[in-house]
């Protein structure tokens, strides 16, 4: 058959020849490359293709906006090298191996999604573990596989049915119309249209809904049904619901989940290195979230998980988290100090920053308050919530004994006591950690964003727990009080309380231990080799009572 070829010489200044592996064909004559303009199989391509053009671009100031080397240090790109997911899909599976095909399928429908298949599909495609470990050497289903929530996905995604219930749980569907649309912000350059047709086979289109949060509510709004012994199955479980949360909060009406995770370039920029004019308010794909930590496992485990971010990229990546999480999630402060009847009193009150509950999102992550009184001396008089190098956080119940939890407090008079805001989950017998188990919460006291409204929240994204009611636990903040018996003659009292942050709490780690398998030995390894850097202060604040 003949093909037809459009030759590009300038595809070797552009030094993208040899990233474009699966379409590279011979040398012209003028040494550029020549590619076929017959449209390959498949909805999806690997990164490689993309980031060849997507690539080498900066602001006037210098700092480099590339598209692909943003995402490629993002936990979207790490989506399925992930320690701690593959650790927590074995655990699953090893929990009830009745139903391991569904539960690969389920969880590889947003960390592998170039593997799965679209909804209602009769492929089988889509198991987690066939396409493990991650290797350099990976080819066709498991370099998709391995390749995580690549450009291809998000770009593809068709805007039907998004923002609707039938889109949550990895309810979205990939564009299958002819001529493999992808989708972006802006309208094409012909030009530029006609190089990425030619090079990939894909169609760049102009769309609105890639700017959404509904595109991004389609994997981060879960539910799923605990598994029962019996069989049967349990009520439907909001296992993470942020976007229900965003829903409820004032933010719905001027930010999207863009807005916050993909800042804008701040100055005029081209989104490709290959015939690319300067764009208005292009997104930077840094994906900003929360995981500091797993970005640093990855990196320091490189080599064993497959990562292709260079060691910097991640670095930076993991820097660039831990200052979004100081400067946009959450504050602490004190209201009120004061000494009476033979205690110090403190009123500590935490505000959140962020358009969803704060922490967010999957729940092994927890923030809590570490509050420390010392005297006119120096010398320690009571500390509540100190962090220790292990993980653990010292007075929380759920450290120390994985069956019970540490309830939420209006006020903490004992060292024993701490603040803790997370999610607890039960199976019906008990506390879990694990997801195809839970079937309630029993404690929601991750504080609510401002202008959160109950009513439109409806129960699945509603406080649990005891801090229903307390009535300083309101939409954007909690206040508590510290009450702490001292020796009045041996002031002043200085108080100092921080608000620390874990992606990834102890038990959640530690919970894997019972689990002798590959993925969950070597998790639980990387975890209590890295623990005492787990954990990142959010917010400080100090003041000295008289």
């Amino acid at each position: 058959m003949n093909r037809a070829t459009v030759v590009f010489p300038i595809a070797i200044a552009a030094g993208f020849v040899l990233a474009a592996t699966s379409r590279t064909g011979p040398l012209d004559a003028a040494g550029g490359l020549a590619w076929t303009d017959e449209p390959e199989d498949g909805p999806f391509a690997t990164s490689d293709r993309c980031i060849a053009c997507h690539r080498g671009v900066s602001t006037p100031d210098g700092t480099d906006t590339s598209i692909g080397h943003d995402w490629r240090a993002s936990m979207m790109a790490n989506s399925a090298r992930d320690p701690y997911w593959q650790a927590a899909v074995r655990r699953e599976v090893m929990d009830h191996p009745e139903a391991s095909a569904a539960i690969q399928a389920q969880c590889a429908r947003c960390h592998m999604p170039m593997a799965s298949p679209n909804p209602g599909s009769d492929s089988q495609v889509g198991l987690v573990f066939a396409n493990l470990p991650i290797s350099e050497a990976a080819e066709g289903e498991a370099a998709l596989a391995a390749d995580g929530v690549s450009c291809t996905v998000c770009h593809r995604i068709s805007p039907e049915g998004l923002e609707t219930e039938d889109s949550y749980s990895g309810g979205f569907r990939i564009d299958e119309s002819p001529g493999r649309p992808v989708f972006g912000p802006f309208e094409p350059d012909a030009g530029g249209a006609g190089i990425m047709h030619s090079a990939t086979g894909f169609r760049p289109e102009e769309a609105a809904h890639v700017q959404s949060s509904g595109l991004c509510a389609s994997c981060h709004t879960l539910f799923t049904h605990a598994l029962r012994p019996d069989g049967t199955q349990g009520p439907e479980f909001p296992e993470q619901v942020p976007y229900l949360e965003w829903q409820a909060s004032a933010y719905r009406e001027n930010r999207t989940c863009q807005d916050c995770h993909m800042p804008e370039a701040g100055a005029d920029v081209p989104v490709t290195l290959v015939l690319g004019r300067p764009r208005p308010a292009v997104s930077r794909h840094v994906f900003r979230g929360g995981n500091f930590f797993m970005l640093r496992m990855l990196n320091r485990y490189r080599e064993e998980l497959g990562v292709a971010a260079l060691p910097a990229e991640l670095e930076l990546a993991a820097e660039r988290t831990e200052e979004h999480l100081r400067n946009a999630t959450a504050t602490v402060e004190v209201s009120s100090a004061a000494i009476r009847d033979g205690r110090v009193f403190v009123e500590a009150e935490v505000r959140n920053l962020a358009g969803h509950k704060f922490p967010t999102g999957y729940p092994s992550r927890r923030a809590w308050l570490h509050v420390a009184v010392t005297d006119g001396a120096d010398r320690p008089v009571f500390e509540s919530g100190a962090f220790l190098p292990s993980g653990r956080v010292v007075g929380d119940d759920h450290d120390e004994d994985g069956s019970r939890y540490e309830r939420h407090y209006e006020e903490i008079r004992s060292p024993d006591q701490v603040q803790v805001y997370q999610a607890v989950m039960t199976d019906g017998l008990g506390v879990t950690t694990g997801l195809t188990s839970a079937e309630q919460w029993v404690k929601d006291n991750r504080i609510l964003p401002v202008g959160f409204d109950a009513a439109a929240a409806g129960s699945r994204a509603a406080v649990q727990g005891s801090a229903l009611l307390d009535d300083d636990f309101r939409p954007g903040s909690d206040r508590i009080r510290y009450s702490v018996a001292v020796d009045p003659d041996a002031g002043p009292f200085t108080v100092e309380i921080e608000l620390l942050f874990q992606p990834i709490a102890y038990r959640w780690a530690e919970n894997l231990a019972a689990y002798d398998a590959v993925e969950t030995r070597r998790f639980v390894g990387y975890y209590r080799e890295m623990a005492a850097g787990s954990a990142l202060v959010l917010a400080e604040a100090v003041t000295v009572v008289n």
